[in-house]
């Protein structure tokens, strides 16, 4: 039967559609590679902000030849630190934050990452992104972790009507199934890279054309 609407398509089956496209076309959210490790997650999501995925995939690379956990990143220097991630966006400022999140991880939680939303944005580097990041990849919570990708894209295709992520995020899982909900980022944001970009998407080539609103 044709599909005449988003929401005629299941929320896993769009999702594989997103991550296929992305994977096909080799987004870069698929270079930084895949980990449940949760210090290895939490890291690589304060890298990651406001930064492109490929040069985030550097940084983590070249990162955790040597530091595989909170001890091993306390026992550098801010200036080894920033040395080793220099690639990412704002390295001086999040060299300090991870000089800072190992003095507290491990004095306060004994070196292991917290589970909970609550603790997770209290750690330096922390904002509500990167906790659901952490809660989803980490430790496969539901939560939706809502970038500029998904927030854009949610927005455009007509699934919500919001103005900031904040409200894209509690939009979302209201329709998203909660068993899903830990699924839904990096398909969207690699969906985001690679067709449905910010600027000049390539809607002729996007796989949901025929009932995308923008096109309508």
């Amino acid at each position: 039967m044709r599909r005449t609407a988003i929401s005629d398509l299941s929320w896993d089956e769009l999702l594989k559609i997103m991550e296929n496209e992305a994977r096909r076309r080799n987004a870069p959210v698929y270079s930084i590679g895949s980990t449940s490790n949760p210090f290895q997650v939490l890291v690589s999501a304060i890298l990651s902000t406001r930064t492109r995925d490929e040069q985030t995939a550097k940084a983590c690379q070249r990162l955790f030849k040597i530091v595989k956990k909170p001890e091993d990143l306390l026992r550098l220097s801010e200036d080894d630190i920033d040395g080793l991630i220099r690639d990412v966006g704002f390295h001086r400022v999040k060299a300090k934050n991870l000089k800072r999140l190992a003095d507290v991880l491990v004095k306060k939680y004994n070196s292991q990452i917290p589970s909970e939303f609550d603790e997770l944005i209290k750690l330096p580097g922390v904002g509500r992104k990167v906790a659901n990041i952490v809660l989803a990849n980490a430790f496969k919570k539901p939560a939706i972790a809502v970038d500029t990708h998904v927030h854009r894209i949610a927005n455009r295709m007509g699934m919500v009507k919001t103005k900031k992520p904040e409200e894209t995020e509690r939009e979302l899982m209201k329709i998203v199934p909660k068993g899903l909900w830990h699924r839904v980022n990096k398909p969207f944001v690699g969906f985001g890279q690679t067709v449905c970009k910010p600027m000049k998407p390539l809607c002729d080539e996007c796989p949901f054309k025929e009932f995308c609103p923008k096109l309508l």
